[in-house]
């Protein structure tokens, strides 16, 4: 346990779960979205974020996060009335979502290039997170550590190349948790990397150039 699990995180805002970490779940989002612009979302909330998003701020906090703000940006407080300003389209959808953590939020986004994705994640307690799914396939991260996310072609030989590469380049990175989940048997793969240390820029991009690799998205430990 470290020092932020006992006195919380510095935020804006009334609630940790409520507010900080949902600017994490959005910020998650966010980094999905690799760099391109978002022009309309859709948020299910799930529980007590149901219940209370409106009083607790958390749909400001998603909002914000969405559009990469930090927990403790000024800006979370008129995240409505930026996301206006920027053109980005936004719709929040309570309901319960069956077996998800009390407070979960599902967030669907559509880009300025006309592409798609799916975050599902819960704000477990303290601004603490877990992501569950990405665009349909389970995951299981919390951005204590710095996570790399690989989505490739389920072909052999993908994991063994990015590997080799860590080996080879990076050896000086643990890799202290590792997943992997596929749609179907010779459909698309998500592999996650988490890392005791924080990789260089450039591991993103050389992974990125490896045969079968879809997408990279590497995520910064919050």
């Amino acid at each position: 346990m470290n020092v932020f699990n006992i006195i919380g995180p510095v935020m804006i805002g009334p609630s940790s779960s409520h507010t900080a970490g949902a600017v994490r779940l959005g910020r998650v989002a966010h980094k999905v979205m690799n760099g391109k612009t978002p022009v309309e979302v859709k948020i299910e909330l799930s529980g007590s974020f149901a219940r209370t998003f409106r009083g607790h701020g958390t749909d400001r906090a998603l909002l914000a996060g969405i559009m990469g703000y930090h927990s403790d940006a000024v800006e979370i407080r008129d995240a409505l009335n930026i996301a206006k300003e920027r053109g980005l389209h936004y719709t929040f959808i309570p309901h319960d979502i069956p077996g998800a953590h009390p407070n979960t939020a599902r967030i669907h986004f559509r880009l300025d290039d006309g592409s798609e994705g799916v975050v599902m994640g819960a704000s477990v307690g303290g601004g603490n997170i877990r992501i569950d799914e990405i665009d349909g396939l389970q995951v299981n991260f919390t951005g204590d550590n710095t996570a790399m996310l690989v989505v490739h072609d389920d072909v052999p030989g993908v994991i063994a190349n990015v590997t080799n590469l860590l080996r080879d380049r990076y050896a000086s990175l643990n890799i202290c948790n590792f997943n992997l989940t596929r749609s179907e048997r010779g459909g698309t793969a998500l592999m996650t990397l988490e890392f005791d240390q924080d990789p260089p820029d450039e591991l993103k991009n050389d992974v990125s150039t490896l045969e079968h690799v879809r997408s990279v998205s590497v995520f910064r430990a919050f």
